[in-house]
């Protein structure tokens, strides 16, 4: 099987690449190929080099460094007929917000060149699964809200996405291509260093002081998120591509199972499992802009579509910085 993965030099891209090689599979066929996708040159997955797909049959990898944009570079990757595409490139929230024309680029313009690369090549059959969001969702909102809830997002990614996500539909009812979007939950806890994402605090208030340094929480502490552990999205992404089309119904577009939890709830667990001397890294600098993009966001949702798919979600926080703390081998 040919899986293409877009934006596959970031975070859940990488993360993602590295699940696959250690499946081997998916929908029961034989990875035999890998297309990753980047701005820049993806490392090479260090797990490929002991894979053997079949007896005598290595896993073919193309690593492509290019504008996801740019038709031409499109139409290489797609030349090999995937038959599973992971679309996950964009510019995250803080920065789209801050460069409209960047934005539209990549987050829409190159998911309506990706599926028009599709449906040129005639690949109705492939499964195209894009990571949205939930900053998709905005304005006057309910308590709790479902995948129906009408979209209004009240920040430019958002927009991006929602559009996204209505072209992706569409080119599924058409029979273009067999599409599928996730909106992800808020990812934590992130490896690495912060971003330029709006979110990007939510991971950092936990990881620098679970490492011993200091980090800065420039939202309220009653502010809720919506959030889900980097390997539970990675689990939902692969199970985006077994998922059989009957089984959408007439919304490709649902919410991932995340967990509803307080700024303060994240900070108590914090402490909970590293102490209150990791508590008094974290210093409260009010960022009026961060708490504007957050803000917006909802945070309860009622995923029962998604759980009747079979996507999981995990049990609680604790749950959540102990995986984090197993997979960077923290003490």
């Amino acid at each position: 099987m040919h899986v293409m993965i877009t934006g596959a030099a970031g975070f859940l891209g990488q993360r993602l690449t590295e699940a696959l090689i250690d499946k081997g599979s998916l929908n029961g066929q034989p990875l035999s190929r890998l297309t990753l996708l980047d701005q820049i040159e993806a490392p090479h997955p260090e797990a490929a080099s002991s894979l053997a797909v079949e007896p005598a049959t290595s896993l073919d990898i193309e690593i492509v460094a290019g504008d996801i944009a740019d038709a031409e570079v499109l139409d290489r990757c797609l030349a090999g007929e995937p038959a599973v595409i992971y679309h996950l490139a964009a510019v995250v929230s803080s920065a789209a917000e801050a460069d409209l024309a960047l934005g539209m680029r990549v987050n829409f313009d190159a998911t309506r060149l990706l599926l028009e690369g599709c449906a040129a090549r005639g690949l109705s059959d492939t499964r195209l699964v894009m990571a949205s969001s939930v900053a998709a969702y905005g304005g006057d909102l309910p308590e709790t809200l479902s995948d129906m809830t009408a979209l209004v997002p009240q920040n430019s990614y958002g927009t991006q996405k929602a559009m996204s996500e209505l072209l992706i539909n569409d080119y599924s009812r058409r029979g273009l291509v067999d599409g599928c979007v996730l909106r992800l939950p808020t990812i934590i806890v992130r490896p690495g260093r912060p971003n330029a994402a709006a979110s990007s605090f939510a991971s950092s208030i936990l990881r620098e002081p679970l490492n011993g340094e200091t980090a800065i929480c420039p939202v309220p502490t009653e502010l809720e998120m919506f959030v889900m552990s980097p390997r539970r999205v990675v689990a939902a992404l692969i199970q985006g591509a077994e998922v059989p089309a009957a089984d959408f119904g007439l919304s490709r577009c649902f919410m991932l199972p995340g967990i509803t939890v307080s700024v303060a709830e994240m900070l108590k667990a914090l402490a909970d499992i590293a102490g209150e001397q990791a508590l008094a890294l974290v210093k409260h600098e009010p960022d009026p802009r961060i708490t504007a993009i957050v803000g917006s966001w909802p945070a309860r949702f009622d995923t029962r579509k998604a759980r009747s798919l079979g996507f999981l979600g995990d049990a609680d926080l604790h749950e959540i910085l102990n995986a984090y703390r197993a997979e960077s081998a923290i003490a």
